[in-house]
């Protein structure tokens, strides 16, 4: 352990959030959807899904709650996620949104 924490520890270069596994990726989605519940600012989600990586949006939120259902996230965690991903159906970039 001494090895691998002091003499040769791991270093991660440049990683960029779009490197994360499913259920990490879906925990930020998961994050984001309850930020935006309470904000109401649908273009500031997307920035913040942007940083997942290049997947639109609203297949971001998608992918996140298949998994999220086939792992027993709670109803609520999935209401969230619905509403952000409801939101997103009628998103265009720089227009005006419903709020949540």
């Amino acid at each position: 352990m001494y090895y691998g924490w002091v003499i040769n520890p791991v270093e991660y270069v440049d990683t960029a959030p779009d490197s994360l596994r499913i259920d990490y990726k879906t925990d930020y989605v998961l994050m984001v959807a309850e930020v935006y519940g309470g904000e109401g600012d649908l273009d500031l989600a997307v920035r913040r899904l942007a940083l997942l990586g290049d997947t639109p949006p609203t297949e971001m939120v998608v992918e996140a709650m298949l998994y999220a259902v086939e792992n027993g996230y709670g109803e609520y965690d999935l209401a969230l996620m619905q509403a952000l991903a409801d939101a997103l159906q009628s998103w265009t970039p720089g227009g005006e949104a419903p709020g949540p």
